[in-house]
């Protein structure tokens, strides 16, 4: 063996495998941009229900792996887990308190498939809310029931 091939070795075993993109690898809970199908932010994995994209593309990428963030409380993740398990999909809490990242989900493969639009866009709020109605003056209400009559 050697110089080079033995400090790779110590360094091996010292430090673990080298990484490839590891600054990217710490955002995306551990995988890389061109592997993911869909994100979430932890806002969207914290809004209350699911995202249906990322329902269905679960079903559409059986053999996905769903990586959660750990920093999350599991009600935030269990929704997802439920799916994940309905669906036979590996899923992954990723519990990694050295780096900070605002990603909450990701749907990966170990391969790159350079989806270029990963990130869902937020739930849209006319969808939750009702439809805002016309603002009336003080007497409109009462000239509409006189008209009824």
């Amino acid at each position: 063996m050697d110089r080079a091939n033995i400090d790779d070795y110590l360094e091996k075993g010292m430090y673990g495998e080298k990484q490839i993109k590891p600054e990217e690898r710490k955002k995306y809970l551990g995988t890389l941009r061109e592997r993911i199908v869909v994100a979430l932010t932890k806002g969207q994995v914290m809004e209350q229900g699911t995202y249906p994209e990322v329902v269905q593309l679960m079903k559409e990428n059986p053999q996905a792996t769903l990586l959660l963030n750990g920093d999350l409380d599991y009600s935030y993740l269990s929704d997802y887990i439920v799916i994940a398990r309905k669906n036979q999909i590996a899923f992954s809490i990723i519990n990694n308190h050295t780096s900070v990242t605002n990603i909450g989900l990701v749907l990966t493969y170990n391969h790159a498939i350079d989806k270029e639009e990963i990130f869902v866009s937020k739930k849209k709020e006319q969808l939750m809310q009702p439809p805002a109605k016309e603002k009336k003056g003080i007497f409109s209400g009462l000239k509409d029931l006189l008209k009824k009559s």
